[in-house]
């Protein structure tokens, strides 16, 4: 279990920034008012029904806390068949359960997701999003990451074939 540690406090950690966050954000940003920070990234209040980009939002909270627990259970179950010497899966894989269970949180205790981080641009924008999104983002760019570099870590089981060349 010990090697676990690290990964267990990843989780507690991206919990409770996302949480820390999103509190900060429900008391002191206006609902959807736009507080430019840079000229392509703005703090955007607002709340999420559904899953990413609002998909599923009529499956209610019942039915995305169900869904949400199965993703958790499910990435949970892919993390304990990850080797120990896969440091950057491992660590995917709890960026994605600490986001999962911070966005799932809100879904219980307030029936939606708090968004808040919005890229745009004068023509264009980008979805509403938060730092629970994000973690699930960079956590499955890591594991995918780590299963490119896994391999070139494999050494090959091909063997050369013996026979001999055909004189065509």
């Amino acid at each position: 279990m010990r090697s676990w540690s690290p990964y267990a406090l990843l989780v507690v950690a991206a919990i409770a920034l996302d949480q820390w966050i999103k509190h900060l954000v429900e008391t002191g940003l206006p609902f959807q008012e736009k507080l430019d920070l840079v000229p392509f990234l703005a703090l955007f209040r607002t709340y999420n029904t559904g899953i990413a980009f609002s998909m599923f939002s009529s499956f209610g909270d019942t039915g995305l806390v169900v869904i949400a627990v199965l993703v958790v259970a499910f990435v949970l179950y892919l993390a304990t068949r990850t080797p120990s010497g896969h440091v950057i899966a491992r660590t995917g894989f709890a960026l994605i359960i600490g986001g999962a269970l911070g966005n799932l949180i809100d879904r219980a205790v307030y029936g939606h997701v708090i968004d808040y981080i919005l890229f745009h641009t004068p023509v264009w924008s980008f979805a509403v999003f938060n730092l629970a999104d994000a973690f699930i983002s960079v956590g499955a760019a890591l594991v995918v990451f780590d299963e490119l570099i896994g391999w070139r870590r494999e050494p090959s089981n091909a063997k050369p074939s013996k026979a001999k060349p055909s004189k065509d």
